[in-house]
C-alpha cells in the first residue's frame, strides 16, 4: 500500500523568532506564522487529502486547521480537524527546552569538542546531535537517538493503520524542523532510493514549507528507511 504523505513544518512560532528550542514545549503562531500556515493551504488546496495528522502541539493544529480550512477535497469530506498524537511531536530537548539554541547546542557539545549543532553534525552524525544533549541533560530527560526514532516509527504506524488511509491515498501530516531534517538526514545517506536525488540539508525547512514522502506501509515494520521515499524537500 502506497501513502503520499505531504509533511508541513508549522508555521512561525515565537520561540522560533527568539531562536530558542521547541520540542515538546509550545508557544503560539505568530502573525507570520499564521501566514506561512495560509502559504502552505494554497499551496495544497487541491490535493484530494483522505486524512490529516499532526503532533498534540497548538503550533501544529492551529497550523493544520488552516490548511484544511483551504481544502475543499477535505472539507467537503468532512475533515476540518487533525488526529493530534504525541508520536508526531517534535524531538524532546529536556532540560534544554526553551534555552538559547546556540547554548543547548554548546552544551551539548563542548565536551567533546563541537561547539555548535553543524559541529556535532560534521563530527559525529546526526545521532550525535541526541545522544549528546541527553548525556549533556542534568535530568537526562532529553531524547536520546534510539528514544526518539521508535516514537516516530511509531508515529507512521499510526497513519498506515488508520481506517482512513488505503492504497494511494493523499496524506497530510504536519510535522515540526528539527524531525524534517533528521527523516532527510537518515532517508538520504542509507536508502538508494533517495541517493539519486540532490536535496540541500544544509538549509533548515522553513514554516510552512511542503516536503513530500512515499511511503510504502508494508515495509514499514521490516525496514523504516526502505519504505520511505522522498518526492521533495522545503518546497
Amino acid at each position: 500500500m502506497t501513502i503520499h504523505l505531504y509533511l508541513v513544518r508549522h508555521g512561525q512560532t515565537y520561540f522560533n523568532l527568539y531562536n530558542r528550542l521547541q520540542g515538546w514545549s509550545n508557544s503560539p503562531l505568530t502573525e507570520a506564522g499564521r501566514a506561512d500556515a495560509v502559504k502552505a493551504g494554497n499551496k495544497l488546496a487541491k490535493v484530494p487529502l483522505s486524512a490529516a495528522f499532526c503532533s498534540d502541539t497548538t503550533r501544529a493544529q492551529d497550523t493544520a486547521r488552516a490548511i484544511l480550512q483551504l481544502n475543499t477535497h477535505s472539507l467537503d469530506a468532512n475533515i476540518t480537524e487533525p488526529e493530534a498524537h504525541m508520536e508526531f511531536r517534535e524531538q524532546f530537548y529536556g532540560y534544554f527546552e526553551g534555552r538559547d539554541m546556540n547554548e543547548a547546542w554548546w552544551a551539548a557539545g563542548a565536551p567533546h569538542g563541537a561547539s555548535t549543532y553543524a559541529q556535532i553534525l560534521e563530527k559525529f552524525g546526526p545521532q550525535a546531535t541526541r545522544d549528546f544533549l541527553k548525556e549533556a541533560d542534568p535530568f537526562h530527560h532529553a531524547e536520546n537517538n534510539e528514544e526518539y526514532w521508535q516514537r516516530i516509527e511509531r508515529g507512521f504506524k499510526i497513519i498506515a493503520d488508520s481506517p482512513n488511509v488505503d492504497d494511494e491515498s493523499h496524506v497530510l501530516l504536519i510535522s515540526h524542523g528539527n524531525t524534517l531534517l533528521s527523516l532527510m538526514q537518515r532517508l538520504t545517506v542509507n536508502t538508494d532510493a533517495n541517493s539519486s536525488h540532490s536535496f540541500d540539508l544544509t538549509v533548515r525547512p522553513a514554516n510552512g514549507s511542503v516536503t513530500r514522502i512515499d511511503c510504502d506501509a508494508d515495509k514499514l515494520g521490516s525496514d523504516f528507511e526502505a519504505a520511505l521515499t522522498v518526492v521533495g524537500y522545503n518546497e
